[in-house]
């Protein structure tokens, strides 16, 4: 595979390449959604639920620049396509996450619509500016740095633990990066969201929309989705809570919506 990587002056990199290969110990899984598809693998951190409610609860414009943080293998970049022309800049800390965000916008030709950046997101606005972006999306990892276990791979650790960056560092890059007015977007841990408020207060977004996440009904929420505003004026709606399985193990309509997108008729964003 011919790549070429153009070095930033915030020690940032674009990578750009000419051909497209899976390795061997990669998979291409299908997204569900308009024929996207995603490069995987079993020796790396693989998107989950997660990211896909990430991708469809958040406000994005319908043009202009958005950004996705902690963008792994680059699923919301990947899924937010679907739902705006904006153009998509990405940034991924590992590596071997970055190349396969990067192959994988290629095998789908949106090469003109994301653009993946390999880097420390605490260093990204001073390539970009501050308020670059209309909105910024993030999944950061969920557990504090040093807690888990301390023997599993580094690039699941790198993913599950905050070694890149603190919860309130991830949220001053999101509040750095989004222009006044604009949106962010996170997907985090309910345990976490107190710390995840208060973070967005010090660093001037205002927490605008907020989605619980329950397995299924009955069962506490295990996930949160928060949308804040830039310089925004306090009024919070706490939308409706989202329940992702039957009794019976089946994903409910709704997660049925979520996933197959507009491929599903009657589908519905976890926003509605």
């Amino acid at each position: 595979m011919l790549v070429m990587i153009i070095l930033l002056e915030s020690g940032v990199s674009l990578i750009m390449s000419t051909e497209i290969t899976l390795e061997s110990n990669e998979r291409l899984d299908d997204l569900l959604t308009h024929q996207l598809h995603i490069i995987q693998s079993r020796e790396v951190f693989s998107f989950s639920m997660d990211a896909v409610l990430l991708a469809r609860f958040a406000g994005v414009p319908p043009r202009g620049r958005i950004l996705d943080l902690c963008t792994g293998n680059g699923v919301v970049p990947l899924l937010l396509t679907t739902r705006t022309k904006a153009i998509i800049d990405a940034v991924e800390i590992q590596p071997r996450l970055a190349d396969m965000a990067r192959r994988s916008i290629a095998w789908n030709k949106l090469d003109e619509r994301i653009r993946i950046y390999e880097g420390d997101l605490r260093l990204f606005h001073e390539e970009v500016g501050h308020g670059a972006y209309d909105a910024v999306t993030v999944n950061p990892p969920y557990m504090p740095a040093g807690s888990g276990d301390r023997n599993e791979n580094e690039h699941f650790a790198m993913a599950r633990h905050e070694m890149n960056g603190s919860l309130d560092e991830i949220v001053a890059a999101c509040s750095r990066l989004v222009r006044a007015g604009g949106r962010v977007s996170m997907v985090h841990r309910p345990s976490r969201l107190i710390e995840i408020v208060e973070a967005m207060r010090k660093w001037r977004l205002e927490p605008k929309r907020m989605r619980f996440v329950h397995p299924y009904v009955g069962a506490e929420a295990n996930m949160v989705l928060i949308e804040a505003a830039k310089d925004g004026k306090p009024e919070l709606r706490l939308l409706p809570p989202l329940i992702a399985y039957t009794h019976e193990r089946n994903y409910t309509e709704e997660m049925m919506g979520i996933y197959y997108g507009n491929n599903n008729p009657g589908a519905r964003e976890v926003s509605s």
